[in-house]
């Protein structure tokens, strides 16, 4: 850091000194403060009810937990909370404009569960998450598209096709991925008659136990998210597909 014009110079009147060394304090502080505001993070989390946090207690879902994981680890990050229950891909799509305010760096995309209950065409679904993703490249803002595996109960066809969707998007516009939002449930080895501990009643939404092995599983994929945005130029343009 530059040292400021001035400091360290000796002054023959106490008064002058005095002015100086304030002025040059006031400098420094300052400059620490714009530092601090640079290093701070913000993460908007684009979703449906898993993302807002259905049925729980508001410092149970998802982004409070989320974001105490990863300030515990020393990231200076806000997230925020832009998970809409019940919403699909274009409802997604409708509200990602406002979504992405000046200060957002980042972005989580979690969307295509209600999507998958309503059975809508894979087609209209991916060219939903294509204009999600359109718009944060446009606004040059990272991201990480995570996922959500498709049942059998539409059909093989069905099921290649919306599970294409995530994968092809991340690579054709350079987002980080995550396979399904439900790892931290499934990944744990246990058999699927044990997973519903994890649930909430209705078998659909995690309860807060399920909440934290969720965010277990998806934090690190998070913080490298936010390494990303770390190493970003602060006005580099970033290539829009």
């Amino acid at each position: 850091m530059r040292r400021a014009s001035g400091f360290g110079h000796r002054f023959a009147y106490g008064a002058v000194r005095g002015v100086n060394k304030a002025a040059c304090l006031t400098a420094a502080l300052l400059a620490l403060a714009t530092a601090s505001a640079a290093q701070e993070i913000t993460i908007a989390a684009l979703g449906d009810s898993l993302t807002q946090g259905y049925g729980l207690p508001q410092e149970q879902g998802f982004v409070p937990q989320l974001q105490d994981w990863l300030q515990e680890r020393g990231h200076d990050v806000t997230i925020i909370n832009a998970g809409v229950s019940g919403d699909t891909t274009a409802g997604g799509l409708s509200r990602v404009g406002w979504t992405l305010t000046p200060e957002v760096d980042g972005m989580i995309v979690a969307l295509g569960g209600n999507d998958l209950l309503r059975g809508i065409d894979p087609g209209n679904s991916r060219e939903n998450l294509r204009g999600i993703l359109q718009a944060a490249a446009d606004g040059q803002v990272e991201v990480l598209l995570v996922g959500l595996p498709a049942p059998g109960n539409y059909g093989p066809e069905y099921k290649a096709a919306f599970d294409g969707i995530y994968p092809d998007l991340a690579q054709t516009f350079d987002t980080l991925y995550a396979p399904s939002f439900l790892a931290g449930l499934t990944d744990g080895g246990e058999p699927p008659s044990d997973l519903g501990r994890y649930l909430q009643a209705d078998g659909i939404h995690p309860n807060a136990e399920g909440v934290v092995r969720i965010v277990a599983a998806l934090g690190p994929q998070v913080e490298t998210l936010i390494g990303r945005i770390e190493s970003e130029p602060e006005e580099g343009a970033k290539p829009s597909p």
